[in-house]
Formats: C-alpha cells, structure tokens, sequence
C-alpha cells in the first residue's frame, strides 16, 4: 500500500514560507506527499522528496507523450513559415486542438481502458475466491459500497421476478402473487408499491425507469413509477417472458402458445406477431448488437427471430431437455444457454458452435452475462458467478464467486446491475442484492444512460432518443450490413455483363429492323395512294372504255409488226372499198369498220 500524507511522520519544524512553497509545488504537480525515503524524511520541502516528485513527473509526461504519437493524424505545420497574421493564428489554433485531443486520447487510454478491471484477489496459492463471503467482500470495501448488500424479506408474494433500469438506477420486483414495487435502491428508497390480485410471471423496464411492463396471467400490462395502470396490451395474451429493444422502442413478448409478438411503445401499435410453433416459452432475451430476440424451447433449441421475417433465421439444438435460460454478452459474440439437463453452454454466435460447457449439480434456473463478460448462473438456492475467462476465454475450473441464498429459497431469476458492482437476485423468500466486484462498467456515457441524471436531463434524452429510433426493419441478423453495398462474386458480375451487352445488341438490332421497315415503307401511305388502291375493284364505263382503249392499240401493234393480212378473214393492208379486204363481219364494232369494206 502506498503510503499517504496522513501516514507520514510529522513535518520537521520550519518556517512558513517554506511550507507554503511545498504546498505550492504540491498543488502543482497534481500528487500527494509521500515519503520519499531519502534525507528529509517526511518533510516535504526536503530536497530528495522534491527531485523524486520531479522525477515521477517527467516520468508520466514521457510515458504520456509516448501514448499521444498514436493520435496524431499527419505531420504538423509549422507556423512561422505563414506570412498572414490571422491565417497563423488560424494554423496555430488547429495544432493546439489536435495536441490536446492526443493528449485526452492518450490519458483515456491510460486510465480507461485498462486491460485488467478491478476484482477480488485471493492471497496466496492455496486461497480460493469462490470461497468468501459477501460478509467478508462488505467488510473490506467502503461504507457507501457495503450498503449494496441486502436482502429483502417478502415470504408471502414470492417466488419474485426483478430488472434493473437501463441507468443502474431503479429496480423493479415482481411477485408471482401480483406484488410488483419500484426500489431506488441506491437510496434505499420505496419509490412505488402496488398489489395487483393477479399472477405476475415477469416484470421489464420500458425506455426509462418511469415504465415498465408486467406480464400477468391474461394480459401484459403498462405502469408507470406510482404503480398506476396506463395500458392494457390485448394483443399480447398469456405471456410468459418479458424483453424490451431500447433503440426501437419494441417491447417483446412470448405466449403460452408459442406466439412471438412486438409492440412498438412510442405509437402503440402491434408490429409483428409469429407462431413459433414449439410450444410455451420461459427463456427470453435479445441480443444489443442487432437486436434479434433469442427463445428457448421446451424441446431444446434455441431460435433466433426478427420482426421482418415470419420464421426463425437460426434455429439450434442446444440442450436435451428444456431451456432454462438464456443470455448474450454485450459484444453480441457470445451466448450462453442453460438447461434442465444440468449443462451450461456457451456458444459462439460467430460460427454458433459451442464453446464451452458447465457441470451444474442442480439444473440452473436462469443465466445472465453482466457488462464486464461476468456470468451468473442460478441454481437451486445458490447461484455461481463466473468471471469473463469463462466465456470468451480458456475454461475455467471453479467460479469466481459463489453465495447461497438463506433458507434455501429457490432462485427465480439473477440480473446484473449496469454501471455498478451489484447482482440482484429474486429468488422464493424475496429480493437479495450481492456484491460482485468488477461486473459493471464504471465509466458510463451520459448521453446513453446516466445514473445522476436530473428530471430535466430525463425529459431531454427521451426526446434524444425518439428522435434517434431506429425502425424495425433495420433489425437483421448482420448488423454491421446495414448501410454497405454487397459485393457481387466476379463470376455473377461476368454474367450480369454478358446479359447485358447482349440485351443492349438486340435491342439495337430491333432498332435497326424497325428504321430498314419504316425506310420502305415511306412514302406508300400517302392519300392519293390510298384512293388509287381503293378504286382498282370498282368497275365503270369509263374504265370499260380506257380497257378496249388499250387493247385495240395492242392488237394495232401486233397487227404492224406481222406485215400482212392474218388469214382469210383478217383485215388487209388498206381498207376502202376498192382494197382487197374481207366484208365486214357483223359483230364488228364502229372502230373496226375501217379494216374491212
């Protein structure tokens, strides 16, 4: 343990001005006064304390500066080389912004991100972790901690159902006997209490901790923070299972019947309904990456649903027996089922093979995955947490912590508190909430929940966040897909092309008949064409004469190129009536009296 100012001796006698300026170097390089070990002893103005001070310091600016390279973007320019004045400024403005950004960058790394989380050590090779108590955890951590372990006795409602706000703020609890209350329990606080006179089989907090959803014997119902009734959701009959989408305001549920239904909570209407067709269902939960709703069967499988498709996109056999519970880590990679066949698994949602899996003596209750990869398992009256290793990791021989619920009241089912160290239990003989250091987030975004939040922060980012809704159609099994083009393999591409330079030939091959066509055609329509065309079959005098017209000149032309008289009966050379030329016959017309006397 680092020793600290009050642990150090007391300063030797001196002046005030000297310190006053050890004061001053104190508050200026930002660390406590330690002892230094060298000449001076506990004195800070002492010079081995100061050079160790100094030293410490350049120490973490090299250290910092060394992180800081890795979020520099480019070069940096040099000012001086800039005639104008304001662009200078404008130059010099940017690279201040850029070192400071570095330098946040660097410092969250440093101290953010740190590889390994806070958590219980054991004390030499032969102590187990799994082996203390949480008497023994509260003992050994502050007053404000300790406090978060308690137990709540409620022996005529039970067995109790809770969930945690998205904050870490609230818990509701849900007895199967119709009590449902809201705890602040980080003040210990009653906020609300209600006595339905109904079967409640599950309790879930809506967007915030001023609603949340019941699940009771006929129907799912909607309260707010007094206990009050706002809607009755008659389309969500017989549920069993409780979960709610907070980037799509979806509240799911799951029947007796095995109907899968979605309400979408801003608007209040029913966005998809889907048979399942296996049967009733207790295991429910989603997936925060794509929010696709994981279901456990009676029969063993698990199946993954969305609202845009009427049947399950991934349907697994997980277990022999019925599912229990199921849960997801928050990276969305890892899911962890539990059965009544006394096996624990956990699966990857990558390849959705099974990675490892648990013995447990008596077949787990329920299972849940805190924000840090920790895994609780209920079964029977104790419930074992496992740390992250676990999961994403090696197998791990014995659990991190484990705990026994006193009375050997049967656990109903574990949630871990976000944003903090705590596990809430609801088990036959009320509500126990452990402490499970190293399972929360400590560093929390504000914008996306806030544990300190004021009434008017609330109201803002509930405004936020129904601005910011995604639709249901975006949820998909890939949700890293929404938003990129998918590449086409080159061999569909090379068909696609061929398609359609072929396409684009023949359609320049029509185009070229169809001119040929119209380039023959022109012309042949014309009006005085079409009435020529119509009088060819009607038939007059006028044409009857025009027709012996053109055959009497025929047979003049044949009769002049033959150069004499036919036969007997033919006409002449000259006609008259001293010619040698046949008498008329009497058929013969007027114009052929001449050729004959």
């Amino acid at each position: 343990m680092i020793p600290t100012a009050l642990d150090a001796p007391p300063p030797r006698s001196g002046g005030s001005r000297r310190r006053k300026k050890s004061e001053q170097d104190q508050g200026r390089t930002g660390h406590a006064v330690v002892d230094g070990g060298g000449g001076g002893g506990g004195d800070p103005s002492s010079p081995g304390l100061i050079e160790d001070m100094a030293s410490r310091e350049k120490r973490l600016k090299r250290e910092l500066n060394r992180r800081a390279q890795k979020f520099v973007k480019g070069p940096s320019v040099n000012p001086r080389k800039i005639a104008d004045r304001k662009t200078k400024a404008h130059v010099r403005y940017a690279e201040t912004l850029a070192d400071q950004a570095a330098t946040d960058a660097a410092l969250h790394e440093k101290w953010l991100l740190a590889a390994t989380p806070g958590a219980v050590e054991a004390e030499g090779p032969m102590e187990r972790t799994w082996r203390f108590q949480q008497a023994d955890i509260a003992a050994a951590v502050d007053v404000n901690a300790a406090r978060k372990a308690f137990d709540l006795s409620l022996k005529d409602f039970g067995p109790y159902r809770c969930d945690f706000a998205r904050n870490g703020r609230d818990v509701v609890l849900g007895g199967r006997r119709g009590h449902v209350a809201i705890v602040r329990w980080s003040d210990y606080r009653l906020v609300a209490e209600a006595h339905l006179r109904d079967t409640v089989r599950a309790v879930k907090f809506l967007h915030s901790g001023q609603f949340f959803a019941a699940a009771q014997k006929k129907y799912a119902y909607i309260y707010d923070n007094r206990g009050l009734e706002i809607h009755c959701l008659k389309e969500h009959s017989e549920p069993r299972a409780l979960d709610f989408l907070p980037e799509h305001f979806l509240l799911v549920s799951v029947s007796a019947t095995g109907v899968l239904r979605y309400q979408d909570t801003s608007y209040g209407k029913l966005v998809a309904s889907h048979r399942t067709k296996l049967g009733p269902c207790d295991a429910l939960t989603h997936n925060p990456q794509n929010a696709i709703v994981h279901l456990g069967h009676q029969n063993g499988t698990v199946t993954l649903w969305s609202p845009n498709q009427g049947h399950a996109a991934v349907k697994m056999l997980c277990h022999r027996g019925p599912v229990r519970g199921v849960a997801v880590d928050p990276r969305g990679n890892h899911m962890v089922t539990a059965g009544a066949d006394a096996q624990v698994k956990v699966w990857d949602l990558r390849t959705y093979k099974e990675i490892h899996s648990y013995f447990s003596a008596v077949p787990a209750s329920g299972v849940e995955v805190s924000q840090r990869g920790m895994m609780a398992v209920a079964a029977g009256s104790r419930v074992q947490i496992w740390s992250p290793e676990a999961i994403s990791g090696a197998k791990q021989n014995a659990p991190y912590l484990t705990h026994r619920i006193h009375e050997s009241a049967a656990i109903e089912c574990v949630k871990f508190c976000p944003y903090d160290d705590a596990l809430g239990v609801g088990h036959a003989g009320g509500f126990s909430n452990l402490i499970v250091p190293g399972s929360g987030e400590p560093n929390y975004d504000s914008m996306v929940a806030n544990p300190f939040e004021t009434r008017g922060q609330r109201r803002e980012q509930e405004v936020a966040r129904l601005l910011d809704k995604l639709p249901s159609e975006m949820i998909q099994l890939d949700g890293e897909a929404v938003g990129k083009v998918r590449a086409v393999p080159r061999e569909v591409q090379r068909e696609r092309r061929e398609m359609q330079v072929e396409a684009e030939l023949a359609a320049r091959r029509e185009q070229r008949e169809a001119n040929a066509a119209k380039t023959r055609m022109k012309g042949k329509n014309r009006v005085s064409k079409r009435y020529r065309k119509k009088q060819q079959n009607v038939v007059d005098d006028k044409k009857l004469r025009a027709t012996a017209r053109k055959e009497e000149e025929k047979r003049r032309r044949e009769a002049k190129e033959g150069g004499g008289a036919g036969d007997e009966r033919g006409p002449g050379r000259t006609a008259g009536a001293a010619s040698d030329a046949p008498e008329a016959p009497k058929d013969a017309g007027a114009a052929l009296r001449r050729f004959y006397k």
